[in-house]
């Protein structure tokens, strides 16, 4: 399939660390929040060999922060989650499905507690502020709601705590998953979280300073030759073997959080407040009639641009193959796929029609690893 470039513009923004990886070999980009986001740095199968094994810098810039502060702060998150966030602590990030009033999702962030009346929501691939700014508009809260300039770049891979070590001391490998702290380089503060969009381990920097940032990006160069440091981004072959889910491929606005997998997220029997919430004691009690289940499909390649349909020996649609790569660890094309009653379970089988060829294909249960 033949690709074509992206246009640049002010709709499309660029990020502190553009010019950089366009000298570092980015190879495709693709749009996020409205913004330039590394897809490729060539080939994907070496790039998740070498995340694996090593560490990478990514520009994850693109994944936006939604800042809300003020009295009613609080109040305002815990009505745009089904998670229950009464007891979280500041210093601590938190995954949160955010859902509308029809308990369907809305995007899937990492929420960060800077302090009781101060958050951080940091977005996946959808418009949160004017969600945001429409619950405290209808409920007249007091609070802030504003993008703040926060210029994530990730630092991932098993060498990255080595690598981050170097930099900032032994009190970087004491982070504990998901939580953040504050740390300096050239004489400003950068917030990192022990975080990021793979489980190969690692840490994102939520760049304020952009000046500090860009030298610390770097420097992180300059001393990592000794972990086979390289830029990268997140791969798409490493996130679905791990079934690191993404807002607008995997699931989206018509989905529920049950149908996706998030039930450990989802607190019906608090006294919390959230929207949704008496929809999603309903789809509970009746059950759900699909469910996010992974594929396997004997193919050595596969470019997926949109959703496919699976079909069982009848051929009666069950499904719908929704994000798939080629994996060298299975030798074998994986996927994510949003599967129907009674098919969704990891002993049904259906088939798939790809360049015009009908194939096998065998659900299982997610991650595959």
């Amino acid at each position: 399939m033949k690709s074509y470039p992206i246009a640049k513009s002010r709709r499309v923004r660029s990020t502190p660390y553009t010019s950089r990886i366009e000298k570092q070999g980015v190879t495709a980009y693709t749009v996020y929040n409205h913004m330039l986001l590394p897809a490729a740095f060539g080939s994907l199968e070496e790039s998740c060999d070498h995340l694996k094994k090593n560490v990478q810098i990514w520009d994850v810039a693109a994944e936006r922060q939604v800042e809300i502060s003020g009295k009613d702060a609080a109040k305002l998150v815990q009505l745009m989650t089904c998670r229950d966030l009464s007891k979280s602590k500041v210093g601590r990030c938190y995954y949160c499905p955010l859902i509308d009033e029809n308990g369907n999702l809305v995007n899937d962030p990492v929420i960060l507690k800077l302090a009781e009346d101060r958050w951080w929501i940091s977005i996946a691939d959808s418009d949160v502020i004017f969600f945001a700014k429409g619950l405290s508009s209808g409920n007249k809260f007091d609070v802030k709601i504003f993008e703040p300039i926060v210029d994530i770049f990730a630092v991932q891979g098993p060498k990255s705590f080595d690598l981050m070590e170097k930099v900032f001391g032994g009190k970087i490998k004491e982070l504990k998953f998901f939580g953040f702290d504050y740390f300096t380089f050239n004489g400003a503060k950068h917030l990192i979280a022990r975080s990021g969009w793979s489980k190969q381990g690692g840490f994102e920097i939520y760049v304020e300073n952009t000046d500090s940032g860009l030298k610390l990006y770097d420097h992180l160069f300059e001393i990592g030759k000794e972990f086979n440091v390289r830029p990268g981004c997140p791969n798409l072959i490493e996130r679905i073997e791990s079934g690191l889910l993404s807002y607008g491929n995997d699931f989206d606005n018509n989905d529920n959080p049950f149908q996706c997998g998030f039930d450990k997220y989802i607190d019906l029997e608090t006294d919390i407040n959230f929207l949704g919430k008496d929809k999603l004691k309903k789809i509970k009690e009746k059950g759900i009639d699909r469910k996010l289940m992974g594929v396997q499909i004997d193919l050595t390649k596969i470019l997926l641009t949109s959703s496919l349909d699976i079909k069982n020996n009848e051929g009666k649609i069950i499904g719908e193959l929704r994000s798939a790569c080629y994996s060298p660890h299975f030798k074998k094309v994986i996927g994510i796929a949003m599967i129907k009653e009674p098919y969704c379970k990891a002993s049904s089988s259906g088939t798939i029609e790809i360049d015009g060829n009908s194939l096998a294909l065998k659900v299982c249960d997610l991650p595959f690893i």
